[in-house]
């Protein structure tokens, strides 16, 4: 095999999984799906048990095929850079150790603005949180400075975000009231669009509230369990008592008064109740929420409340029992409103790659009650340094340097995962929860990620065969659904 036509083969640019009997890659780089036919089949099969090649020896080893099938499936795999001359080849690691990040163009900020909630539901991960009588509130011209960094740092963004966090924002809203009137003048000013959005437990929002929010086209998630049983075991008053009950019935009120944006759920899956399909029933079918998005625990610093490795297990293959809920709607031309599900087919849809897991210190940061700049809303009060102040300004060496490590997946698992351009090593407050270090990819999730996305895959071209309008009507349109 002469070494000018030899081929390198990069076995960390694809990964290939079989559906229905028909052979897709996974294109890693791009996060690209293609259904192979027969000869790039073959071509596939040969390929993934070599380091080294060449097309005679391809060729040879195809023989009796159309030569023009052949020559194709070779062009393919060496445009996707499965195959490589040696003397140029490069392997797609994932790592970059070459990106300098000195710039933070800002899309959101969230205004942590009161550290005060008045529930004390078990499981929460706000190390700054209070009891209402203890909360310390964000301070008026701290939060509209935290406005005046945003559009200077998004000074290239048509559209700005602000969130409202707590505690429980809307024991806050005098100041939330504020912020918005400010937000939109100062937004109009420089001609840029503002929306807003909060998360709130439910147990404070009135008629009033609610017209006001729609007023101003806020995105609104109530954070709710299940139903009664799975919800009040961990969500609960300061006082120990359920909450279930006014949450139910001020969500209900929510989601049938509301009409600027679809009112979602967030639900927090702990130890005891791993059955998704139970609690998005409920939320979906007898509340009314448009979309239930689920996370589960494994981080709390109290072991009870985390899932086990068995818990994860039956909570991933309850995951997919409601996933495949979601295909069959689908199918019908529906959303049934598995946020989870529906994020993986935008994602492979748009063929989404990400070199972070999240937005958190390039396009968005928290500011807590005294001002300073966090990572997100996770880690106010954590021991983790901040980045600055909204009266300073960003420290964008610090925080450039936090990001660039972020990027460098050299020292990582990730740097060869095949999903590594969707997961991105996963949460920073959950590497930081479990490992002390924020940069740790979550390797207690990862096999069960990895499996996860092949479903996904499955689950996005059995949609593609037999409903791709689906996909363009709301798949495509996701952020307008929003």
């Amino acid at each position: 095999m002469g070494e000018v036509n030899s081929l390198l083969v990069d076995d960390h640019a694809f990964h290939d999984i079989t559906f229905k009997g028909k052979r897709v890659l996974l294109h890693i780089p791009s996060t690209g799906i293609f259904v192979l036919d027969s000869v790039a089949g073959k071509l596939l099969d040969y390929v993934k048990s070599k380091e080294l090649t060449s097309q005679l020896d391809i060729r040879h080893h195809l023989m009796g095929h159309p030569l023009d099938e052949i020559s194709n499936a070779l062009d393919d795999f060496q445009a996707l850079g499965i195959l490589n001359d040696i003397s140029t080849a490069i392997k797609h690691t994932g790592a970059n150790n070459n990106i300098k990040v000195t710039e933070f163009p800002l899309s959101t900020i969230v205004l942590n603005v009161n550290t005060g909630c008045n529930l004390s539901c078990t499981y929460c991960y706000k190390e700054d949180l209070a009891t209402p009588s203890d909360g310390k509130l964000l301070e008026l011209e701290k939060a509209k400075e935290g406005i005046e960094l945003l559009i200077r740092e998004g000074k290239n963004r048509k559209s700005l975000n602000v969130v409202f966090f707590g505690g429980e924002p809307l024991s806050n809203m005098k100041l939330i009231r504020a912020v918005t009137t400010y937000a939109e003048q100062r937004c109009a000013e420089e001609n840029k669009n503002v929306d807003f959005s909060l998360t709130t437990n439910a147990t404070l929002l009135t008629d009033e509230l609610i017209d006001y929010f729609n007023e101003h086209k806020f995105g609104i998630s109530i954070s709710m369990d299940g139903p009664e049983a799975v919800h009040d075991r961990r969500r609960r008053t300061v006082g120990g008592f359920g909450t279930h009950g006014v949450v139910a019935k001020k969500a209900k009120n929510l989601v049938s008064r509301y009409t600027a944006k679809p009112v979602g759920a967030r639900v927090t899956v702990t130890s005891g109740f791993t059955d998704v399909r139970a609690i998005h029933d409920h939320l979906k079918n007898e509340i009314g929420f448009a979309e239930v998005g689920i996370a589960p625990v494994t981080s709390n610093p109290i072991a009870d409340f985390n899932l086990s490795n068995d818990e994860l297990r039956k909570l991933f293959e309850s995951m997919k029992d409601l996933g495949r809920d979601y295909v069959a709607a689908a199918i019908r031309g529906e959303n049934n409103g598995f946020s989870n599900m529906h994020q993986m087919m935008s994602d492979l849809y748009e063929g989404r790659k990400k070199s972070l897991p999240c937005g958190a210190g390039v396009g968005l940061l928290a500011v807590d009650h005294k001002g300073d700049l966090n990572l997100c809303h996770r880690f106010t009060g954590s021991e983790l340094p901040t980045f600055g102040n909204v009266s300073t300004g960003i420290k964008k060496a610090e925080l450039g340097a936090f990001i660039e490590k972020a990027i460098d997946r050299n020292d990582r698992g990730c740097a060869t995962c095949r999903i590594r351009n969707l997961c991105s090593g996963g949460c920073y407050h959950e590497s930081y929860a479990n490992f002390s270090d924020p940069h740790s990819p979550v390797y207690h999730y990862c096999e069960l990620l990895r499996e996860w996305v092949d479903f996904g895959i499955e689950c996005y071209l059995e949609i593609v065969e037999k409903n791709i309008n689906f996909l363009h009507e709301h798949v495509s349109n996701r952020r307008g659904e929003q």
